[in-house]
């Protein structure tokens, strides 16, 4: 089985964040809003939004420095979405783009830079389908020239870059959307890039073209996969949504808890996936404060768990009196993930005092254990047994002020 370099690369990253961000972020309503307008207010959006659409100067620089506090290693930002408008200078093939908008930049540029700066590694999404363009209903053949020659432009004008992925080839499902073609011309000028084409989430894990490199998981848990008997390894990437929209929507209150986020980070280790975390900007570039406070927080338990998290991959180890606690396996220690571990203290203050079972339980695969310690607290030793072939940690409660949602311990093998 082939495993490439930039697909190794790219697992090693781990996670990364999603940008839905364009011209439909000045009217708050998410990214398919211009779908659901009506024909004058349609040519409103066309006509008159690019005059509106102005980000602040340092949008790029703050979104970026966010990322990165979260613990995100690479960026995947929306160049061009469904309603055909671009971030980038798209050099004569029309003017519905950032250059020609009130901001008159070129934004793509902005956002390279500041993840170079910051040793991010920047993402290209880019759709498929295009509201914008006549052809794509009219034309098509003459349509995917159009696609590959704005493709084309991300692939030669910003220097190397992580990847390109994109959506919305479910619109077509039976049309010839000429993938060789696409691909080919994005392997000549970008030979690592990995190539991601989003499945959706009626085909989630399904895969493609023979180019593709990662399956795709949108808002759903990657599952268990045998690379077996396939001639090239694919990783696989999970994508997330704070609430129900991608782009900004200033009415959308359904936001999930951060405990939920950091458990999909988690069964992502469990499972070997990429976790794609998206955040949607205003029209400013700025972000809502909740989701600048949830990728926070969400840095602060990284910054215990990440070497747990960066490039681990599953174990054959299983646990077996636990359904959701797993192991994963990192360079020269294995990770236990424990879940639903109570808090330490009293009953009338603290829950969960009821459950007594603070252990887990797997079969030895020859390895002996020299310590087991808690990522978040390291200076407190776990204690084992091993015999009978069974190893058994006993896990310990969160000392009262701590609760990490998920608590890692450390095992390290003499």
């Amino acid at each position: 089985m082939i495993i490439y370099e930039r697909i190794k690369k790219f697992e090693e990253m781990s996670m990364g964040m999603f940008v839905h961000f364009g011209l439909y972020s000045i009217m708050g309503r998410g990214e398919w809003v211009y779908n659901w307008l009506s024909d004058e207010e349609r040519a409103d959006y066309l006509k008159n939004f690019p005059a509106k659409f102005d980000p602040d100067p340092d949008w790029a620089e703050k979104l970026v420095a966010t990322a990165k506090a979260a613990g995100c290693k690479y960026i995947t930002l929306t160049t061009r979405h469904h309603d055909g408008f671009s971030l980038y200078d798209t050099c004569g093939l029309n003017d519905f783009d950032a250059l020609h908008a009130a901001a008159g930049r070129d934004l793509v540029r902005e956002f390279v830079d500041a993840c170079r700066a910051e040793g991010i590694v920047p993402f290209f999404y880019h759709t498929l389908l295009d509201w914008y363009i006549p052809e794509y209903k009219t034309d098509f053949p003459k349509y995917l020239k159009y696609l590959r020659d704005s493709v084309e432009i991300l692939c030669t004008r910003y220097g190397e870059i992580g990847g390109l992925w994109f959506d919305g080839m479910w619109n077509k499902p039976d049309a010839d959307w000429e993938e060789d073609a696409l691909y080919g011309m994005i392997r000549r000028h970008q030979p690592e890039a990995m190539i991601i084409n989003n499945t959706g989430m009626t085909f989630r894990g399904q895969k493609g073209n023979p180019e593709i490199d990662s399956l795709t998981f949108e808002r759903g848990n990657p599952e268990p996969y045998e690379f077996a008997e396939d001639e090239k390894y694919l990783s696989r990437e999970m994508c997330q949504v704070f609430a129900d929209h991608w782009g900004y929507a200033e009415n959308d209150f359904d936001f999930k808890s951060l405990p939920q986020i950091i458990k999909d980070v988690c069964t992502c280790r469990r499972y070997g996936a990429n976790y794609l975390l998206n955040v949607g900007p205003m029209a400013s570039g700025k972000l809502r404060k909740l989701d600048e406070a949830m990728l926070l927080t969400l840095g602060e338990w990284m910054a215990d768990a990440s070497e747990a998290v960066y490039g681990t991959k599953p174990s054959k180890l299983k646990i077996e009196n636990k359904e959701n606690d797993f192991i994963v396996e990192g360079e020269g220690a294995s990770y236990l993930f424990c879940y639903g571990l109570p808090i330490k203290g009293s009953a009338d203050v603290t829950l969960f005092q009821q459950n007594p079972d603070f252990w887990d339980i797997f079969e030895s695969d020859g390895r002996k254990i020299e310590s087991v310690t808690w990522l978040d607290a390291p200076q407190k030793s776990l204690t084992f047994k091993e015999e009978n072939g069974k190893t058994t940690i006993y896990t310990t409660p969160y000392g009262y002020g701590t609760h990490c949602v998920v608590r890692i311990a450390k095992i390290k093998w003499r």
